[in-house]
């Protein structure tokens, strides 16, 4: 059995990992400051690596009607977390305790469906959909991964699984700069001749053209604020840049899009633009007119490793459509594809009534650990309302909910 630390388990579990190169490329040209301008944008994808491939799975169940297929480095199924930081830790990266089984987390997912708070999981029927787990992976567990590939098997999709390689926890790209079998800053492995990102487009796309040898587009950098809801980037835990790559082509052309969202300790503020310059993407966007968006997470209270939200430390609508971090990222595909974007979720016509907020039921320190609560001379105090829970310990339990941002009331 793998004996890991809480707290590196949880920075290891959305981060990614980078390998060294034998090909040259240009880098990511510089970042120039603008706006995220309407193209014409014919279909939309997301990706991404560990916190970042579980917010791709969210954004793409929760906005099936929107995102046509998925690209996940090692991840698991859509919530299995459960606003739970300890089901997180122990359930859905390692094994030490059990997890909803995918059964469930699919009819969860029809019953969210029923009350509009999610798009119809029908959509996810013929979607392409890749994923990926490295067999020295150490952070996420293979079995999650393979929940993962079962929950999408079950709704219909075209799932292609790519478990055989030696990867450590990372996204891989043949111009990374880690070992293959790394899991380290800034979790861009290189697997020599091995090219995941190619098998993930080809897959995505039906054909996939050799990528450019150099880049001809710009690097946008615009500001997250105008698409988060309240203006406020920060106080969702989203940095104040994010980034869009644009080919030349599609400045004048149709372009597809693909959304892509890195893991912990691997946002801007703290690997620069490394992602977007090793992942292998940009070189591929040149030459198959594709934009590629670059969103960004940061670090607050109770998320100090800069993941995006998939346990419930900014939200308990973390992964709804109504989930504060999933609207600010589908603002910004709206932006790229009408002109038009909104930090305000879309309404439905299934139901008129907000979703109650789900209670969370968790040790007093794991609350606080969530960024639920605080403690203060050894007592435990719900964020926000202040309202006493109790002894600050791992024995002390409490059941808490969100009534708005960072405000939490007992249950």
């Amino acid at each position: 059995m793998r004996l890991r630390n809480v707290f590196l388990a949880l920075a290891a579990a959305t981060g990614l990992a980078v390998a060294s190169l034998s090909i040259s490329l240009a880098a990511v040209p510089p970042p120039q400051t603008g706006t995220l301008d309407r193209y014409d944008i014919t279909g939309t994808y997301v990706s991404g690596l560990s916190s970042g491939g579980f917010m791709a799975n969210q954004l793409h169940v929760a906005y099936s009607g929107l995102f046509q297929g998925a690209g996940i480095f090692s991840a698991g199924p859509y919530d299995c977390a459960q606003n739970n930081l300890t089901t997180a830790l122990n359930a859905c990266m390692d094994t030490l305790q059990p997890r909803r089984s995918p059964a469930e987390l699919e009819q969860l997912t029809r019953t969210r469906a029923s009350a509009g708070t999610v798009d119809p999981p029908q959509n996810l029927s013929g979607d392409p959909v890749w994923l990926f787990h490295g067999t020295a992976d150490q952070t996420v567990d293979r079995a999650v991964n393979d929940d993962l590939a079962t929950y999408y098997r079950d709704f219909g999709a075209r799932v292609v699984y790519n478990n055989s390689s030696a990867a450590g926890h990372a996204w891989v790209s043949p111009i990374g700069p880690n070992s293959c079998g790394s899991t380290s800053s800034p979790y861009v492995n290189n697997c020599g001749t091995a090219d995941p990102v190619r098998e993930m487009l080809g897959h995505l796309f039906g054909s996939v053209s050799a990528p450019a040898s150099a880049l001809s587009g710009k690097l946008v950098q615009f500001d997250q604020g105008r698409y988060a809801p309240g203006g406020n980037a920060a106080a969702i835990s989203m940095g104040r840049d994010g980034f869009a790559y644009v080919p030349r082509t599609c400045e004048t052309g149709p372009c597809k899009l693909m959304v892509t969202l890195h893991g912990c300790y691997q946002y801007h503020g703290l690997v620069g633009t490394a992602l977007m310059d090793k992942g292998y993407l940009n070189e591929y966007a040149d030459t198959n007119r594709m934009v590629v968006l670059y969103p960004q997470a940061t670090t607050m209270t109770g998320n100090p490793r800069g993941c995006w939200d998939w346990w419930g430390y900014q939200s308990a609508q973390y992964p709804l459509k109504s989930g504060p971090q999933m609207a600010a990222v589908v603002a910004m595909v709206k932006a790229l594809s009408t002109g038009q974007p909104t930090t305000t979720p879309p309404t439905t016509t299934t139901t008129t009534t907000p979703p109650v907020p789900e209670c969370v039921t968790a040790s007093n320190y794991a609350h606080t650990t969530a960024g639920r609560a605080y403690a203060s001379l050894g007592q435990t105090y719900a964020l926000g309302s202040n309202q006493p829970l109790g002894l600050w310990n791992t024995f002390v339990t409490s059941s808490v909910r969100q009534t708005s941002p960072n405000y939490w009331v007992k249950c």
